[in-house]
């Protein structure tokens, strides 16, 4: 696939409660659809989860893919499902810290793939008071409808970051692999719902 960054999509969670606390089933819109904001605008959470009998729906979006490239068995034929009119694709299942998970919360997400961002591209990261880094896969228009890419460098100074975390952007000298094709993916939020991926 060529690059999927700036690309545009959003996605639905419809929530049930399992064995071990909320789990969420993910549908996204890519790369069926670049989640039409007219449409999107229209989607009702609760009417949604009433429809397909799950304890909730979470509207995720609009969001935007900060990687090169995602490597993922399965493409388009997974299993699709239409909310108020736009198409999407089962994705992944999530793991979540509650039901409404706060920033800054770790959710352990299986989405089998790969996120590759190429050498020169500018990536903006967490690190938290254990030296972990926590790259940015995604920045949303959820929070801050005006939130651009061009934000993104200075973000630091607007986010409520816990006590010992940083924030930093920074361009790759070589190519970097975010891998979660054979475990969970550990993603967390910031304050502006901005997605980021815990490297190991």
């Amino acid at each position: 696939m060529s690059t999927v960054f700036g690309e545009r999509y959003g996605e639905v969670l419809l929530v049930r409660i399992g064995a071990t606390g909320p789990e969420a089933t993910v549908y996204n819109t890519f790369p069926l659809n670049d989640c039409p904001a007219e449409l999107w605008a229209k989607l009702d959470a609760q009417a949604i989860a009433a429809e397909h009998g799950a304890a909730a729906a979470l509207l995720n979006g609009p969001r935007y893919w900060l990687m090169s490239r995602i490597e993922k068995d399965g493409g388009t034929e997974t299993p699709r499902e239409t909310f108020g009119g736009i198409e999407m694709l089962q994705q992944a299942t999530v793991s979540l810290s509650s039901m409404n998970p706060g920033p800054y919360s770790v959710n352990e997400v299986d989405r089998k793939a790969v996120f590759v961002y190429d050498s020169g591209t500018t990536v903006f990261e967490l690190v938290d008071p254990d030296g972990r880094r926590w790259v940015m896969q995604t920045y949303s228009q959820t929070v801050d409808p005006g939130l651009t890419l061009d934000d993104l460098t200075a973000l630091g100074d607007r986010l409520n970051l816990p006590d010992g975390w940083s924030y930093r952007a920074q361009t790759l000298e070589q190519p970097l692999r975010a891998d979660t094709s054979t475990r969970k993916a550990s993603v967390l939020q910031d304050d502006l719902a901005n997605s980021y991926s815990l490297l190991t």
